[in-house]
């Protein structure tokens, strides 16, 4: 197993937004901008770093503006050449070339579980990575990069970790882990536990939306009893998987900002912005002489 590439990402993306409405009501989430890129897209380029080559969107109803943005787009290219504007061009052509992109649809949101389990046919019998569009991580090695790596040194499922402390570890899927002798970074998982309360968190470990995971995982999600609102959960795939094969948490370096909470994509696009260098000196300006 841990000589198969990842050469295949998931993106569940048939979520309903609301906690965006009403920009949210025609225009997907995923579709929101972060400065000038949509949120997807920030995923995408992150998966193509790693060295993903398929990039598999599962949707819902009212998410065809995502499939038109990864196309191509004749006429805007076609407009944009015909009056010179060659780097917005270069911008364009660019997205419809990143990878091969396919889409299917989950047909009522029954949780990320089965979200995942609708790529089962398009995934087929290799390992894969998951991305959950509303964390954007800002690192300097991208962050699945960094876990795919850790794949192929452990052969293991990973799920992207980072230390929430406090309350605030009660939004989270939870490792019960021990740390890896020979990489700080790699965390033994033993159990996880779904949003529990801060007293009784295993660690603080939280589980965030990057995740590489074996085939095998197909079959766990099939055999789950759905739970509350018939939905599927991802964390009882994972911890059934547990049974039969080695699983990982995997402290990455970098950022994530959670750009799914209003509050969480306010903060992302400013300091997207300040790290700009043709937005950041004028925007930082501007700041500085804002009355607070």
């Amino acid at each position: 197993m841990s000589q198969m590439k990842i050469r295949k990402a998931v993106f569940p993306a048939a979520g309903m937004g609301t906690r965006f409405l009403p920009a949210t009501k025609a225009t997907p989430k995923e579709m929101l901008p972060l400065v000038d890129k949509p949120l997807i897209q920030y995923g995408v380029e992150e998966a193509v770093a790693a060295g993903c080559t398929e990039i598999i969107i599962i949707t819902g109803r009212g998410k065809t503006t995502m499939e038109d943005h990864f196309d191509k787009s004749a006429e805007l290219e076609a407009s944009l050449e015909a009056r010179g504007k060659t780097a917005l061009l270069q911008i364009a052509r660019s997205v419809s070339k990143l990878a091969k992109i396919t889409y299917t649809r989950q047909p009522e949101a029954l949780g990320l579980g089965h979200a995942v389990l609708m790529a089962k046919e398009l995934v087929g019998n290799e390992p894969f990575a998951v991305i959950l569009p509303d964390d954007i991580v800002d690192a300097k090695t991208p962050c699945m990069k960094q876990m795919v790596e850790a794949f192929y040194d452990t052969g293991a499922s990973i799920l992207g970790s980072e230390v929430v402390e406090g309350a605030a570890i009660s939004n989270y899927g939870c490792l019960d882990c021990t740390q890896d002798p020979n990489n700080p970074r790699l965390l033994a998982v033993r159990d996880m536990v779904e949003k529990p309360k801060a007293s009784e968190a295993p660690s603080q470990n939280a589980i965030i939306g990057r995740y590489i995971l074996t085939p095998r995982i197909f079959e766990m999600l099939e055999a789950l009893k759905p739970g509350a609102g018939g939905e599927l959960q991802l964390t009882d795939g994972i911890k059934a998987l547990l049974q039969y094969e080695k699983v990982y948490g995997f402290t990455y370096e970098g950022k994530r900002h959670d750009a799914g909470d209003k509050l969480g994509f306010l903060k992302a696009t400013v300091e997207f912005a300040l790290k700009r260098d043709d937005l950041g000196p004028p925007f930082r300006e501007w700041l500085k002489n804002f009355p607070l």
